[in-house]
This record gives structure tokens, sequence and C-alpha cells, in this order.
């Protein structure tokens, strides 16, 4: 039970979820916005990803995460829950 909840944490699985939210994020927002969003994994650090999206496509980005959540692990689930009430709140920080 242990080993599931830590693969979900994995490195390749979180990459691979990112990637498809940057997909549906990319899918759901105005062709003018897909270039302002990209997610890319620190080489060294593996567990450590750069997550770039302009004060518009937020919301787009808030959207493929919800839309993603329920096909996710347990662990992963967590993990981008906790990604999208940071980007909330870095967000909302721009537009006070």
């Amino acid at each position: 039970m242990i080993e599931e909840k830590k693969l979900g944490l994995d490195p390749d699985v979180l990459a691979y979820w990112f990637k498809i939210i940057e997909s549906d994020a990319k899918a759901l927002c105005p062709q003018d916005l897909r270039d302002s969003i990209s997610i890319k994994q620190d080489p060294v650090l593996w567990m450590k990803f750069q997550l770039k999206a302009s004060k518009r496509a937020v919301p787009f980005l808030i959207q493929a995460i919800e839309k993603n959540l329920p096909s996710m692990p347990y662990a992963t689930r967590l993990y981008f829950m906790k990604v999208g009430e940071i980007i909330e709140e870095e967000a909302s920080r721009f537009y006070v």
C-alpha cells in the first residue's frame, strides 16, 4: 500500500501528468495564449518543475488540473491539488 502511494510521487509520474495538464491547458485556451504556458522539469532536481503561464492563461491551467484530478493516483492528486492552490494564490497577488 505504501509502495502504491510512493509511485504517485515518482518524478516520471509527475512529469507525465504535467505534460497532460500542459497539453489540456493549451487546448482549452485561445490560440494567442498557448505559447504563454510552459512546464519544464529541472534536469538535476527531478522533483522540481518550473511552471510559467500568463495571467490570462491561469484559469485554463486550473481548469486542466481540475479536469485531470479524478484520473490521477491518490498521492499525485494531492500533489496537483496543492499545485492548483499555489497557482491560485500567486495569481491572486497580481489581481489585487
